[in-house]
């Protein structure tokens, strides 16, 4: 080992840059959590605990955005079910919300 380093060229930062479209934060999780994902990736032979978090984050965005979604329809359904023309009131008449 050299007695002194030149560290004059030397820049700070991440090592490896992050890939396209990504970005480099710090979190913090729970441990029992990120060891559970830790398990995953080592049951199934390997890979990256990171990338399976992001996937879970993903596919919890996707389920969140659909229960919206739902929501919207029922509650336009709802709305307007006072609205439409049945078969047996073809008047035109609004039917009354009892």
């Amino acid at each position: 080992m050299k007695r002194e380093y030149d560290f004059s060229r030397a820049r700070r930062g991440a090592i490896v840059p992050a890939g396209r479209g990504k970005t480099r934060i710090t979190i913090r999780i729970d441990g029992d959590i990120l060891d559970w994902f830790r398990a995953q990736v080592h049951a199934s032979g390997g890979g990256s605990y990171q990338a399976m978090i992001n996937t879970a984050l993903r596919e919890y965005m996707k389920r969140r955005d659909g229960a919206l979604a739902e929501t919207l329809r029922a509650v336009i359904r709802e709305e307007i079910a006072p609205y439409i023309v049945g078969p047996a009131s073809r008047g035109g008449r609004k039917r009354s919300r009892a």
